[in-house]
C-alpha cells in the first residue's frame, strides 16, 4: 500500500466517477482504477461496488476510505512541519483550504489579512459552507478549518477559537418608513416583504427561533445562500432582510441603507474557528488558531 493509492481513493470518492477521479489525480483511468484494486488485494477486502460505472463503496471500503483520508491529512502535515523547519526564517508555506458560514464571509479577509503579514506565503481556498457542511468537511478533511457559529448547535469534538459576537440588524433602504427608528421588533420585521438565508443555514435557523420567540412567523419574499445578494436585494429591489450588524460597515459606508437593531427578543450568538481536536496540529492550522486568537481579543475587548 502507498500514498498514491490512497490518493486515488478519496479522488474516487469526491468525484464519483473513474474518468473525472484519473484526470483530477493526473492519470489515466486504468491506472487508477488498477492501483484501486490493488489495494483492495493487498487489504483483502472490497473497497468499490463494481458495475458498468462507479456505484459507491462496499461497507468496508467506507471505512477505508476514513483511514485513507485521516493517513493523508497527516501525510501532508508532516510536509509541512519538515518545510516550516527546514525555511523557518521565511514563515510558513502552503495552502489552508478553510469554510465558512455565509454571515462570516465579509470577516474572513480579517483573518487571512492579519495571517499573511506574518506567512506572505500561506495562501487560501475559501468556500462558503453551511455550518452542517463545515462539520462534514473537516470530518473528511476537505477543509482544515471553519468559521461557524460555537453556541447554537453541537460542535463537539472540535478545538473552538471564539471570534466576535453576531448580533442582528434590520437592513431597509434608507427612506423606509422605518428607517428613523432606533430599534425595531422582531413583530414588526415579520410584516414586512423579507429576503433571508435558506433554511439550510445555521443563521436562518437563529433568526426563524428569535422570530418563533416573538410570536410571529414570517413569509420571505426571496430566500437565497448568499449575504450578498441579501445585501443587494435590500438595495436593488427594497426588500428588508435581517443581517449581523457589521455587514454595513464591512462593505463601506451606504446612505442607501439603514441597519436598525432587533429587539424583543435580544438575539447574539458567538462565531468563532473550528479545528480537528489533533496532536500534532498541522502548522498551518496551528498558524491560523495563534492568529484567530489575537484577531478576538481585538474585536471582543
Amino acid at each position: 500500500m502507498d500514498i498514491r493509492q490512497l490518493q486515488y481513493l478519496v479522488a474516487l470518492a469526491r468525484e464519483k466517477h473513474f474518468t473525472r477521479a484519473a484526470q483530477a489525480c493526473n492519470v489515466t483511468q486504468p491506472t487508477l482504477s488498477g492501483r484501486i484494486r490493488q489495494l483492495e488485494l493487498e487489504l483483502g477486502v472490497p473497497i468499490v461496488e463494481r458495475g458498468q460505472r462507479y456505484q459507491g463503496l462496499t461497507q468496508e471500503g467506507e471505512r477505508v476510505l476514513k483511514w485513507a483520508q485521516l493517513i493523508l491529512n497527516n501525510w501532508a502535515s508532516m510536509h509541512q512541519e519538515l518545510a516550516h523547519l527546514a525555511i523557518s526564517d521565511f514563515g510558513l508555506t502552503g495552502r489552508l483550504t478553510l469554510g465558512a458560514i455565509p454571515s462570516a464571509l465579509p470577516m474572513l479577509p480579517y483573518l487571512t489579512r492579519d495571517i499573511q503579514q506574518l506567512h506572505p506565503q500561506i495562501n487560501f481556498t475559501i468556500m462558503s459552507m453551511s455550518s452542517e457542511e463545515i462539520l462534514r468537511g473537516l470530518e473528511d478533511y476537505s477543509i482544515d478549518a471553519g468559521i461557524t457559529y460555537l453556541d447554537n448547535e453541537p460542535i463537539n469534538g472540535l478545538v473552538a477559537t471564539p471570534l466576535y459576537t453576531e448580533h442582528y440588524c434590520l437592513f431597509i433602504p434608507g427612506g423606509h418608513a422605518l428607517a428613523n427608528r432606533e430599534t425595531v421588533t422582531w413583530r414588526e420585521a415579520a410584516e414586512l416583504p423579507l429576503g433571508l438565508l435558506t433554511s439550510n443555514m445555521q443563521n436562518r435557523r437563529i433568526i426563524d427561533r428569535a422570530f418563533h420567540d416573538a410570536g410571529c412567523r414570517p413569509s420571505p419574499a426571496l430566500e437565497t445562500n448568499s449575504v450578498i445578494n441579501l445585501y443587494s436585494n435590500v438595495r436593488l429591489m427594497q426588500l428588508a432582510s435581517v443581517m449581523p450588524h457589521y455587514l454595513l460597515d464591512l462593505l463601506g459606508s451606504d446612505t442607501e441603507l439603514k441597519a436598525i437593531p432587533l429587539v424583543e427578543p435580544k438575539v447574539a450568538h458567538s462565531v468563532g474557528l473550528v479545528t480537528q481536536d489533533r496532536d500534532p496540529v498541522a502548522p498551518l492550522v496551528r498558524a491560523f488558531q495563534a492568529t484567530a486568537a489575537k484577531f478576538s481579543v481585538n474585536i471582543i475587548s
